[in-house]
């Protein structure tokens, strides 16, 4: 549907005829012609090279993650004194016969709580394995658990319960371990040292 137009009324009428007689009219001559935009320069590979690269906002900057505590080998003086006695052990737990998922998930939570009741040095008791094994109780206890676990279980928590304490999610608790003296078990048990526990920042 098409708008009819309005006609102008009188009074706009008046005032078209007088801006229309005051108006000059421009002449040919004094018509200046607009400037042209300047060319854009051409870009080569140079000047790509020259552009640092553009910053990305928007999104937060990666955090840094928090360096793992490194371990550290226990003193010799510190071995001497908790093999004489000297030096009271805070704590023990003994792994033997458990599978390698109970052993791993035990010594955690042994580790975790000896370290919020403030003890500084535990005992872990893996055993030697059987073919380490002397004398016949001990023998006899080793055919024992070699027939329920079988053959690759013989001496495997000795093989990883240092593997477990170096792991870095433990590296908050373990400072440092080492092969208890043989009044301790010698090869068949480990000292570990535990870091004091950091009080949470509030």
């Amino acid at each position: 549907m098409t708008r009819r137009r309005r006609g102008l009324s009188e009074e706009e009428r008046t005032l078209w005829a007088t801006v229309a007689r005051t108006a000059v009219p421009l002449r040919p001559d004094d018509a200046v012609e607009p400037e042209a935009p300047p060319a854009p320069p051409e870009i080569d590979a140079a000047m790509l090279a020259s552009v640092p690269p553009a910053e990305t906002t928007g999104a937060p900057a990666a955090r840094a993650k928090p360096s793992v505590p490194p371990l550290s080998p226990i003193e010799r003086r510190v071995l001497s004194r908790v093999a004489r006695g000297t030096l009271g052990i805070d704590g023990r737990i003994d792994l033997h016969g458990m599978t390698q998922h109970d052993a791993h998930l035990a010594l955690r939570a042994f580790l975790v709580s000896a370290q919020l009741r403030g003890a500084k040095t535990v005992l872990v008791i893996t055993g030697k394995g059987f073919r380490e094994s002397r004398g016949e109780p001990h023998l006899a206890h080793a055919n024992l658990h070699a027939a329920h676990f079988g053959e690759q279980e013989r001496g495997v928590l000795r093989r990883r319960v240092p593997q477990w304490l170096a792991e870095p999610g433990l590296r908050d608790i373990v400072l440092g371990f080492d092969e208890a003296h043989r009044s301790h078990g010698g090869g068949g048990a480990l000292y570990v040292r535990l870091r004091r526990r950091r009080e949470p920042v509030r």
